[in-house]
């Protein structure tokens, strides 16, 4: 099938998703993700063989991936995120690493194939639960904050172990490359921070409803500086799509305050409209599906791995939890802070090109991510449900946190 062809299809299957999301919500909660992988994989080459990508369509499949990862980021609130909180969250993915590396190299049978498994099972598939939490009212609560600390350090965490232990530097190396990326990511903080002239927050205001669209042109800017600095340093672009996200929220809250939240639904509009939504459909596509169905050791990897992602994320999660959530509340934020998806498409994608990963062992581990995204934000909301629990709770705040 032609390029154009292939987008036709891929945006049938972005407005076809969300109908299916909406006829089975009234029985069941599924994802919306789970439908665009779902049907990409129908419409794959493993299937019906309708759709094939290629360079233009793999570019802006990644491009969606970083725009989701910027969506996450810029969803962090540093007022909320902090604390407590961010300590335990900190030290539970750091947990995590080591539990997962463990494992990762005793099931692989040696490190470096290790270390992509033991990565990709640390991660935390923040831009799918964000969604989820808010289309449940509880983005915005107590329970909400605490799964945005778990979730951001689940979604930051494996980018810099991406750039630490899957380079192929030196650590010496990778460690001053991410120093300089640091660097310059604190002189954007910086400037973000500083207030702005009159004429910037006139301009926002003036074109922010018409052609012009100032505002959401310097968001994107400042995604594509980010990038590239990433880029230009060696390091995953991920990192900097995550860094572009903070940096465009404080620029936002201090220039432009009251439109803030009219420039993030633009932003996501390209986003949520065109950008991610291609991102899904092209993993399914892209699935190794005849890899996965082969049989044997690969097939039975997947429930494997599945449980790993509860055990090596979910353990540590469930043990250093804000004391003051209530059990269900913390089997809760377990299966949220355990789907994972994005960042495991990303490890295992570079797995399979540098030749370490097989590709039926990395079609495991992102058949295993999928079947996360379906079940555990599922039985996240019905663990809250069941407690009675909802956003604005006004669950009790130990004398410890710091908000």
């Amino acid at each position: 099938m032609s390029y154009s062809g292939t987008l036709i299809l891929i945006m049938s299957i972005a407005v076809l998703a969300p109908l299916l999301a909406y006829a089975a919500g009234r029985r069941l909660p599924v994802p919306l993700v789970i439908f665009e992988i779902l049907l990409g994989i129908l419409v794959g080459p493993d299937v019906l063989g309708w759709a094939e990508t290629d360079e233009l369509i793999d570019a802006l499949s990644e491009l969606g991936l970083a725009m989701l990862i910027f969506l996450a980021g810029y969803e962090i609130e540093f007022g909320k995120v902090r604390g407590d909180t961010l300590r335990r969250s900190v030290w539970a993915w750091l947990i995590a690493l080591a539990a997962g590396l463990g494992l990762g190299v005793l099931l692989a049978g040696g490190y470096t194939k290790g270390v992509y498994i033991g990565v990709a099972l640390t991660s935390t598939a923040l831009g799918t639960v964000m969604p989820v939490l808010r289309d449940a009212g509880e983005l915005q609560g107590r329970f909400g904050s605490v799964v945005m600390a778990f979730g951001s350090v689940g979604e930051f965490g494996p980018i810099i172990a991406m750039a630490l232990l899957l380079s192929g530097r030196r650590p010496g190396e990778s460690t001053a490359l991410l120093a300089v990326f640091a660097a310059l990511t604190a002189g954007a903080v910086y400037w973000a921070l500083r207030p702005r002239r009159p004429w910037f927050s006139t301009v926002v205001v003036t074109t922010l409803h018409t052609s012009g669209q100032f505002a959401v042109r310097f968001v994107f800017l400042l995604l594509a500086l980010m990038l590239g600095a990433a880029e230009v340093l060696g390091l995953d672009v991920l990192l900097g799509a995550f860094a572009a996200g903070l940096v465009t929220r404080l620029l936002l809250t201090g220039a432009a305050p009251e439109e803030g939240s009219a420039i993030l639904e633009k932003v996501e509009a390209v986003g949520f409209g065109f950008l991610v939504p291609l991102f899904f459909v092209v993993t399914g596509i892209e699935f190794d599906l005849d890899s996965l169905l082969d049989g044997g050791r690969t097939l039975l990897l997947l429930p494997v791995f599945l449980v790993l992602f509860l055990v090596v994320r979910g353990g540590p999660i469930w043990l250093l939890a804000p004391r003051d959530l209530a059990p269900r509340s913390r089997a809760s934020l377990v299966l949220y802070g355990s789907t994972a998806l994005p960042l495991v498409v990303a490890i295992t994608t570079m797995g399979v090109d540098a030749g370490t990963l097989e590709a039926g062992e990395a079609a495991a581990l992102v058949g295993a991510g999928m079947v996360s995204v379906l079940l555990f934000p599922v039985l996240a909301l019905k663990c809250r449900t069941r407690a009675g629990e909802k956003a604005r709770s006004g669950e009790r705040v130990t004398s410890s946190e710091s908000w």
